[in-house]
């Protein structure tokens, strides 16, 4: 393996399909006593903070009355 002059490298395939590493993967580098690991970082859940709102509104409208809403100055 080759780095380039940026410092990139090709992750292998075969690595690349053992930890699941799909493009846009977030990945880290960790060192544990001179050895470095690629580590696959989960990302947080992102927090749903309207879903206990969900199914409350009791507006009747269509989703083009309530545009013309939003839109009115």
């Amino acid at each position: 393996m080759r780095v380039t002059t940026k410092g990139q490298v090709t992750i292998p395939i075969n690595i690349r399909e053992a930890l699941g590493i799909m493009p846009e993967t977030e990945i880290d580098f960790r060192e544990d006593n001179g050895r470095f690991y690629i580590v696959k970082i989960s990302k947080p859940k992102k927090t749903k903070q309207f879903n206990k709102f969900r199914g409350i509104a009791t507006a009747k409208m269509t989703t083009d009355e309530i545009m013309s809403l939003t839109r009115k100055s």
